[in-house]
């Protein structure tokens, strides 16, 4: 028996008899609670009204007399609030970045409940700054609506897109209209059968931009189904062809927010002292979890991209779902003369930015604060001090694996069996 046939077996096993199952599982039409009506309300009255049917055990740890954010501060980022989930914030730095738009040493805030994460990205950020820093492109950036469009027949579609081609304009200027910050760079479509998908390619100033894009692409829908010769049946703002919070092979060859490498040089020395290890090792662990990687089917070659991106977005107020396409990247190893270590990521769907969404909430713009990178005219240089974190994330992951350290590293951190071993 297959070892997937076993396990089903088991589950099976497991069930109640068939009819308390079959009880059990139907559909459940008794009364419900009173719903959750969807409300922007953060007044102490609300509070109150939503709490009346929760556990009142939870109110302290969620809504403390000294809430770490004041409510009426979030009232345009949250629905039905009934308090915060505090995380615990690190520290990791200096990381030297020597960018286009990043330049300095930054001490970077990490939020995150996993022990053994901010030590690691430390310990990587000091052999970046040890080696005099690395270097960081801003390589191309962008981000992406794609709308969709169902005609009568495949006739009809080709007419629609035969005229759609020479509107680039109407449609920037309709654009527009909803924004002082974004412009509609591009005009591309796709066709299948008598569907039709339009890539609206947008630049977002210093904002992430995905409220920004969607608010352009629904003006610039309303100019199309007015003025188009060719009618559409119906019509989506997003057809799921932008890659939009996922993991996509469009994303990954073309640009998503913003496309940033990363390189450094380590000499033997450094790597040894650092991070305990060759680099002819790390480039030996390095080459099977490419092919691992590639066996395995995943977007990029990586080793944890989101466990530091996930950290960073939840410090400085980033959309942490977009993490979900912004941790597909390629990470390159290799050994140079005098046995020094070279190391490349690349990451090409940042979707970051430093003004809107929740980086204005006070402890996101503290966070920001401590990065130098508060406000407008820093998104890009977030992008590159991101992209630096994730190659010290992956300097310190893949010298733990390569010398064997990974597994003794958390039983002492993530367990707390022992004092955290200082890399100063």
């Amino acid at each position: 028996m297959s070892l997937d046939r076993q396990r089903a077996q088991r589950l099976i096993e497991t069930l109640p008899d068939m009819p308390e199952a079959a009880r059990r599982l139907a559909p459940n039409h008794s009364p419900a609670p009173p719903k959750v009506a969807n409300s922007a309300d953060v007044t102490p009255a609300a509070l109150d009204r939503r709490w009346q049917r929760l556990p009142a055990s939870a109110r302290a740890a969620l809504l403390p007399n000294s809430p770490p954010i004041e409510p009426e501060d979030c009232a345009r980022n949250i629905e039905n609030l009934i308090g915060f989930a505090t995380v615990p914030v690190g520290l990791a730095g200096p990381l030297r970045v020597r960018g286009l738009h990043a330049s300095g040493d930054y001490f970077v805030p990490l939020a995150t409940s996993e022990a053994a994460l901010v030590a690691s990205y430390n310990r990587g950020a000091h052999a970046l700054t040890d080696a005099g820093g690395c270097t960081a492109l801003l390589l191309n950036e962008g981000v992406t609506r794609s709308p969709g469009f169902v005609f009568a027949n495949m006739v009809d579609c080709g007419r629609f897109a035969a005229w759609i081609v020479g509107q680039t304009d109407a449609l920037r200027a309709a654009a527009a209209t909803t924004t002082r910050h974004g412009r509609l760079d591009d005009v591309r479509l796709a066709i299948e059968g008598d569907h039709l998908y339009l890539f609206l390619d947008y630049t977002t100033g210093d904002a992430a931009g995905q409220n920004m894009v969607t608010l352009a692409t629904a003006a610039a829908c309303a100019w199309l189904l007015e003025n188009a010769p060719v009618k559409p049946v119906r019509h989506y703002v997003e057809a799921n062809m932008s890659g939009d919070k996922k993991a996509s092979a469009q994303s990954f060859q073309t640009v998503r927010g913003k496309k940033v490498t990363a390189e450094v040089l380590l000499p033997s020395d450094l790597v040894s002292r650092r991070l305990r290890t060759t680099a002819a090792a790390m480039v030996d662990y390095w080459r099977m979890s490419a092919l691992g990687g590639v066996l395995s089917g995943t977007l990029g070659v990586q080793g944890h991209y989101a466990n530091g991106l996930a950290a960073l977005f939840l410090a400085t107020g980033q959309d942490v779902a977009c993490v979900a396409e912004a941790a597909v990247g390629v990470t390159r190893m290799e050994v140079r003369a005098d046995d020094a270590l070279y190391a490349a990521v690349t990451l090409p769907n940042l979707i970051v930015g430093t003004v809107g969404g929740g980086t204005g909430l006070p402890t996101a713009a503290a966070c920001l604060d401590i990065l130098g990178l508060r406000g407008a005219g820093h998104a890009r240089a977030l992008a590159e001090v991101a992209a630096a974190l994730c190659l010290a994330g992956e300097l310190s992951i893949i010298a733990a694996l390569s010398a064997g350290h990974f597994a003794s590293a958390h039983g002492k951190l993530a367990r707390g069996t022992h004092p955290a071993p200082s890399t100063s």
